[in-house]
């Protein structure tokens, strides 16, 4: 029974490896490879998301000093999770595989990374779940390509087509998910991975609408900003004025990262103490600032419809940047793309506070832009995703706010795996 079940298996793959005959079209069967990619990635995040929503919101009825507990039980299990069943790595090891290691993902890691990211971004760690996705879907892509008996740049381009797939799924931008998923690779080579492009495009479309349909997802702007309103050529001043507002807290942010990674790495403990740790003082910025708790998918809609006075915005903007130090450094899971939306969200309210006559919209949307790509290198695929997040269709002041963020940017990237002098190695 098992060998012919082996044999009809063979079988398939070899008239997958035969072109599709009598086909006029410009499609082939890595098409179909492309899109199952894709479909699998879209199930695997509709799935994920599920699972999360349910568990967010079983943790999110302990309230008030319950919090610190919660989050401190929250990192200890995460960190268990990570030392027994094996570290799962973060954002720049899957950049480093990409490059280096021929677009080879190992899906192994799935379950370390999967258990580990439910505990902290489910219990209110400032970090999203994109990270966990892309590394996941991208895995997926890498097990599908050996399964297809794909080699080199095809086995690559399969796997970014996965990550794309994921990031895709939870921002739901297929382009910009796309290109993020090539900018991430490397911020001044993108260009070698644009093979990749029309993969990863395929891959983005399926995986969205397998999402939606998982999770009924509709199609519009995830945050409820005001309509923004073209006054004239100096909104791309405005814009690149913001945007060196944004680049500064990414200098400040990216200083502050590097400050309590030390700290966390001054003695050798095991991870589960170091995750202990970063949630009992993740709790505790909880307790007192409950709006800093979470990734800011929902918490940035507050922000925005809120009437917040400008010492509150400013305290939620320090303890949010030192939210995300903290979640990232002690070995915490997740993703900090959406965290520092919600970073440039406070940033821009709190410009609209000390100048009125600014458009509020303007500058949020710009702060964002900024401070992500100055951290991530990404000012493309960063413009598109905030289009489509906000629903700010004017892609030029973004454009000018995201290379302003790009360029003024630390020479040195805050994700070491993106580095110029590991390629020349």
């Amino acid at each position: 029974m098992k060998i012919n079940r082996r044999r009809r298996l063979i079988r398939t793959f070899n008239l997958l490896d035969q072109p599709i005959r009598f086909n006029p079209f410009v499609f082939s069967r890595t098409f179909f490879m492309w899109a199952i990619t894709g479909l699998v990635g879209g199930i695997i995040a509709g799935l994920y998301w599920i699972v999360l929503e349910h568990f967010t919101e079983f943790l999110h009825q302990f309230q008030g000093w319950m919090v610190i507990p919660t989050m401190a039980i929250a990192g200890l299990l995460a960190g268990l999770v990570i030392h027994f069943i094996g570290d799962p790595g973060e954002i720049h090891l899957i950049v480093n595989n990409i490059r280096f290691n021929k677009g080879k993902l190992e899906p192994k890691n799935n379950p370390s990374m999967i258990l580990s990211s439910l505990f902290c971004v489910a219990s209110g760690g400032s970090l999203g779940p994109e990270a966990p996705l892309v590394q996941v879907t991208g895995s997926t892509g890498t097990y599908l390509g050996k399964l297809f008996r794909l080699k080199g740049e095809e086995l690559r381009s399969l796997s970014i087509a996965g990550m794309a797939s994921g990031f895709t799924a939870l921002f739901g931008a297929p382009l910009g998910g796309s290109l993020f998923s090539l900018e991430i690779l490397h911020h001044k080579h993108a260009v070698e991975y644009y093979k990749a492009i029309i993969p990863a495009l395929v891959a983005s479309c399926f995986s969205y609408l397998m999402f939606a349909l998982i999770i009924h997802l509709g199609i519009g702007a995830t945050w409820d900003l005001k309509a923004y309103h073209y006054t004239g050529v100096y909104d791309f001043l405005y814009a690149t004025l913001f945007g060196i507002v944004g680049t500064l807290f990414g200098w400040i942010f990216i200083f502050v990262v590097k400050f309590f990674k030390k700290a966390f790495e001054y003695r050798k403990f095991p991870i589960y103490i170091k995750t202990l740790t970063g949630g009992i003082l993740l709790g505790i910025i909880a307790f007192y600032f409950p709006l800093t708790r979470y990734f800011g998918h929902h918490e940035v809609n507050e922000l925005i419809n809120g009437n917040y006075s400008l010492y509150f915005l400013i305290i939620i903007l320090i303890f949010k940047i030192l939210a995300i130090a903290i979640t990232v450094t002690s070995g915490w899971r997740g993703g900090f793309i959406i965290p520092l939306f919600f970073v440039g969200t406070t940033l821009g309210l709190i410009i609209h506070h000390l100048f009125p006559t600014v458009d509020t919209t303007l500058a949020i949307v710009s702060c964002m832009a900024a401070i992500n790509a100055c951290v991530t290198r990404t000012p493309m695929s960063t413009t598109i995703i905030l289009g489509t997040l906000t629903g700010f269709t004017y892609f030029v002041p973004i454009i000018f706010a995201s290379l302003t963020g790009y360029f003024l940017a630390p020479k040195i990237p805050f994700i070491g795996s993106q580095s110029e002098k590991l390629a020349e190695e």
